[in-house]
């Protein structure tokens, strides 16, 4: 009887699941801080169904992809732990979003910020004009909280595409 894709797994059902040898995981718990599974009684791990994606990203970036473990810690740091687990499932959708919207919080960051900032009006507020008496004004071209906008939007889509085909 197979179990739930919620079920927590053992160390030698994860193994067996990406092909690696049981001490392989335990030094990669050494290596990367963001794998932690559950330790019961007697040091048994038990890996929950997100451990299980994050590792099977870190396979992919250490075995197919030919990045050393530093090369892979840095690019965890870099990217998060949502960017590597895409990676492992192969979800170039949301490997794309995630690099679009780094880009977009690196060029927020290193734009300077206008003298007076516009207060939210939430995920559409790019919808409406600053003036909404104004015959033809827009708010397109006027810096790039937009772009912003509509890129944490679609990123927040993605991420909720994968939560539901994970779900079916």
């Amino acid at each position: 009887m197979d179990k739930s894709p919620d079920a927590f797994r053992t160390i030698s059902e994860v193994a067996e699941a990406l092909d690696l040898p049981q001490h392989v995981l335990r030094f990669w718990e050494t290596r990367f801080s963001q794998i932690k599974p559950l330790k019961r009684g007697g040091g048994r791990r038990y890996y929950r169904p997100a451990d299980v994606d994050l590792l099977k990203g870190i396979r992919q970036l250490l075995y197919e992809q030919g990045y050393t473990i530093k090369g892979a810690q840095r690019l965890l740091k870099e990217n998060g732990i949502a960017f590597v687990i895409a990676l492992g499932n192969g979800d170039v959708a949301a490997i794309d979003a995630i690099t679009r919207k780094k880009k977009a919080e690196e060029e927020a960051e290193n734009t300077p910020l206008p003298a007076k900032q516009p207060q939210s009006r939430g995920l559409f507020s790019f919808m409406k004009s600053d003036s909404d008496t104004e015959v033809g004004g827009s708010n397109i071209g006027k810096g790039k909280d937009n772009k912003t906008l509509l890129q944490e939007a679609l990123f927040e889509l993605i991420e909720c595409k994968r939560v539901l085909d994970r779900a079916r």
